[in-house]
């Protein structure tokens, strides 16, 4: 979904599976070469839910098979809601009346079973909403295309939307947390309306889920700076085992979508990869503020090549999961053409199967899919006359191959506590989630010491209560490890736990980086990052205290980097924001970037000094950011201080500068 987070626009600153035994090898593919099926026998496919039905897993061996063939055009909501007809019948399509086609890929979101996109209705009932999903997925279906569901969940502790990032929302609705039940009861709704959603003839039609997108940004609540790598993980692997095992819904395939950008780099696209038992569809998300320019276009092929590599080493599906042109509309009359061009001309990049634009929501002038009288009209023509894309005229042989599922192997993962979560009472739960096998001897242990049993519970995990000694609670780290035996082989997982409290930082402070006991992990975990950056602890250049931030940049795959952390409080008695910060005598530059009521303020300060210094920067001095057009004439007041959201660091790259180095910073706070 378009957002206005800083890793889409242009910043303006100073100076080992095999998922399908008989398809054709493709050029650049890392993976081996698959081996040939006998005339006649079913094609065997590697997928979450070995019991997919018969049209799920044929979709997938198309998509499959599709790689390198062209790539379908997806419109997110296309049958209900456009700039060409005012009410959804199943039929009306901006992308028909544009150029007499559907799109090979339908979109919606679980946003309709909350009545806040069409058809779904505020006023109307859970179960006219759940059956209002059903409808779409079904039209999507009578169309000719293929259905993906996006995923824009509501804040459950807060009652707000996907954008409210307070409440650290996914610990809450993990299994032991005190909005779980609520979590499960949302799961519920799109449980029925996917299988609802079926066929005349009631075959259960295939869509492809594609929940917590983006997540490496921090502008959702299960975004980066918000919860954990760790807690994500967790949080798709329990969506995916509720509604694969408990709820028994058999007809998805499951997504996994960061957003851009990452240099080409998969170290931070597979920070919150949930592991290949979970994932059938490798994505990827990107917007283009930028008009399609050449250091945009060079930047998403990159990625996308390197997507479509890590796809095919794991047998996934590769998709471009969201697109469009997110800046001022008509600046580039080619961008659809220019950009379709871009990616066919990659030999890994053009192996995406697919690429989804996002709604045409009719009470904005954002168009994503052109209507008569728009600039970019011509070119979207000649986009869907492109033989390299694909609308939903030319689809064939989507469900209908013939396939087996290959049986997925035992799984043991531990699901709480996660990887560097804080336990700050004597007695936590220990869970954890056998799959595909039983097993009689579970168990945890800590630091290497005795095997205690785990039992199985009630709600399908083995767990047990874990006592910790009260004078362990002392900001150490202990290593958590489980295990089960299964036949004659022993399944492991494990966590390193931080134990006891960490005093709260005083009023109006960020960060001065003395409460991560010393472990990089937690420090990075406790940030977002936009394109590509390091952060560590410094033990040698710091202001005060034992340690101070070390910040690595690399600007060869953009032009700038930044890090965030959610704030969420009132600075409205402060007058400035300060900071120590050593340079590194480059001709880079640095912003300093507050999120407040909603507007994005900007200081920026040079990286030429090397020795080290404070830096004030008063709130008085503070502009909107340039991108930011709509609060052009904002001021950082004192009724937008208080409600400061978010502290960003960006770095960007000057011209002729240095591109990498690393920066030093301590002490981040309002004063």
């Amino acid at each position: 979904m378009p957002t206005t987070p800083p890793n889409r626009r242009e910043f303006v600153l100073i100076g080992a599976a095999v998922a399908l035994a008989s398809a054709a090898a493709l050029p650049g593919t890392a993976a081996a070469a698959p081996s040939s099926v006998p005339a006649g026998r079913p094609t065997p496919v590697r997928l979450v839910d070995d019991r997919a039905t018969p049209a799920t897993r044929s979709l997938f061996a198309f998509l499959k098979r599709q790689q390198g063939r062209g790539i379908l055009f997806g419109h997110q909501h296309d049958l209900t809601h456009g700039f060409t007809f005012t009410t959804p019948d199943g039929k009306a399509s901006d992308t028909r009346a544009a150029v007499g086609d559907y799109p090979a890929l339908f979109g919606w979101d679980t946003l309709i079973l909350e009545g806040k996109e069409n058809p779904g209705a505020e006023d109307a009932s859970v179960k006219k909403n759940i059956a209002a999903l059903t409808w779409s997925l079904q039209k999507g279906d009578a169309r000719g295309g293929i259905n993906t569901l996006s995923a824009h969940l509501p804040n459950f502790v807060t009652g707000g939307t996907f954008y409210d990032t307070s409440g650290r929302v996914v610990r809450q609705i993990l299994p032991g947390g005190s909005k779980h039940a609520d979590f499960n009861a949302f799961l519920d709704r799109i449980a029925a309306a996917v299988k609802g959603a079926r066929r005349p003839d009631g075959t259960p039609i295939p869509v492809v889920f594609r929940p917590f997108h983006e997540n490496n940004g921090g502008w959702f609540w299960w975004g980066a700076g918000h919860t954990t790598s760790a807690e994500y993980i967790e949080v798709f692997r329990y969506t995916v085992e509720y509604l694969r095992d408990t709820r028994q819904v058999h007809n998805l395939l499951y997504s996994y979508s960061p957003n851009s950008a990452f240099g080409g780099d998969p170290t931070g696209y597979l920070r919150t990869y949930p592991g290949d038992e979970f994932v059938d569809v490798l994505g990827y998300d990107s917007y283009d503020s930028s008009a399609g320019s050449e250091s945009y276009l060079d930047g998403l092929v990159t990625d996308l090549a390197m997507v479509v590599e890590q796809a095919n080493e794991r047998g996934k599906a590769v998709a471009f999961t969201e697109f469009g042109e997110s800046g001022t509309e008509g600046r580039n009359p080619q961008w659809f053409t220019q950009l379709l061009a871009a990616i066919e001309a990659d030999p890994l990049a053009r192996q995406v199967t697919s690429m989804l634009t996002w709604a045409n929501f009719g009470g904005s002038t954002r168009a994503y899919v052109p209507y008569t009288g728009h600039t970019m009209l011509p070119d979207f023509v000649d986009f869907h006359a492109d033989p390299y894309s694909v609308f939903a005229k030319d689809l064939s042989g989507v469900f209908t191959a013939r396939t087996g599922a290959v049986r997925n192997d035992p799984f043991l993962h531990l699901v709480t506590p996660t990887d560097r979560q804080r336990v700050t009472t004597t007695e936590t739960t220990v869970r954890v989630r056998l799959t595909n096998a039983k097993s009689a001897k579970v168990s945890y242990s800590v630091n290497g010491g005795a095997a205690k049993p785990l039992r199985l519970d009630a709600d399908g995990f083995h767990s047990a209560v874990w006592r910790i000694d009260p004078l362990s609670l002392d900001n150490r780290s202990v290593t958590l490890t489980v295990t089960a035996r299964v036949g004659g082989e022993t399944l492991t997982d494990s966590a390193v736990v931080l134990l006891g409290e960490v005093a709260a930082p005083p009023a109006g402070w960020v960060d001065d980086f003395e409460g991560y006991a010393g472990d990089d992990v937690t420090l990075s975990e406790a940030y977002s990052h936009v394109n590509a950056n390091t952060t560590t602890l410094s033990t040698e250049h710091k202001a005060a205290g034992t340690y101070g931030l070390a910040y690595a940049y690399d600007f060869s795959g953009a032009s700038y980097t930044g890090i965030g952390k959610p704030v969420d409080a009132d600075w409205s008695a402060f007058g400035a924001l300060k900071l120590w910060l050593r340079g590194d005598g480059s001709g880079n530059g640095a912003t300093l970037q507050i999120v407040a009521d909603g507007v994005y303020f900007e200081y920026n300060t040079p990286l030429s000094d090397t020795e080290g210094k404070e830096i004030t920067a008063p709130f008085a001095e503070f502009a909107p950011a340039p991108w930011d057009t709509s609060h052009a004439g904002a001021v950082l007041d004192a009724a937008h201080l208080a409600e400061v959201a978010t502290f960003n660091l960006y770095l960007g790259h000057g011209s002729d500068a240095a591109t990498t180095g690393v920066v030093h910073v301590d002490d981040i706070r309002a004063e």
